[in-house]
């Protein structure tokens, strides 16, 4: 996961890290994405967080990881927040982004098919 981290500062120069392949160290398999969607919640100076991993990598630590990377990269560059949404029953996620600083909001978003959305929000 280092290398996302060296990945995120490569793209410094760029509008934003965009989506990034999360691949396990040592096998290099593609285990997921991570990374910052910039027509989110917020203003395009307030992108989203984003990440997915695939089934087998959960519980692992990597969505932590990885995630961790891209709000540092976020910081860094100065963004005064970052947005992030997640169904109401991912508890795995929200407990991801609480330890990333996120708040819920109180926004639930209705969606027949998934469940509620919520959002959340982490300032810097």
């Amino acid at each position: 996961m280092a290398d996302i981290a060296a990945q995120v500062r490569a793209e410094r120069e760029n509008s934003g890290p965009g989506l990034l392949a999360v691949e396990r160290k040592g096998t290099a398999d593609v285990i997921g994405y991570c990374g910052l969607i910039f027509q989110g919640n917020g203003s395009p100076d307030e992108p989203e967080l984003a990440y997915e991993l695939l089934r087998a990598a959960h519980g692992c630590g990597y969505a932590t990881e990885a995630s961790r990377a891209v709000v540092t990269w976020a910081s860094e560059a100065r963004y005064q927040r970052l947005w992030a949404t997640v169904w109401h029953w991912n508890v795995a996620s929200r407990r991801v982004l609480k330890k990333l600083g996120f708040r819920e909001t109180g926004r639930v978003e209705p969606d027949s098919v998934h469940g509620h959305s919520l959002l959340t929000v982490r300032e810097f």
